[in-house]
């Protein structure tokens, strides 16, 4: 008798076995950053992009990008706990 499994533990492993995983949790943290850094920081937010590990984002405030360079050791666990698994090592503000 076979174990019935759940279509989402499925699909996980299949997105991990295939390279997919990074991807799709590294698309859901773009998503989730207006949500996660509130509609604040979200309406100074230009373009988002994750790059080998490292999430560029661009801030259209001086002042807001110098509060989010000081904090970024926070705002990478913060971001990586929005999706459960360690996508991003760095952040580059500009």
């Amino acid at each position: 008798m076979s174990k019935a499994e759940n279509i989402g533990d499925i699909l996980a492993t299949y997105f991990r076995e295939n390279g997919l995983e990074q991807q799709i949790l590294g698309d859901q943290i773009i998503e989730k950053w207006p949500q996660v850094m509130g509609p604040q920081v979200a309406r100074l937010t230009g373009k988002i992009e994750i790059q080998d590990q490292v999430l560029h984002v661009q801030i259209r405030s001086a002042a807001l990008r110098q509060q989010l360079f000081e904090c970024r050791t926070a705002l990478i666990s913060k971001l990586n706990d929005s999706v459960g698994a360690t996508i991003i090592k760095d952040i580059r503000l500009r």
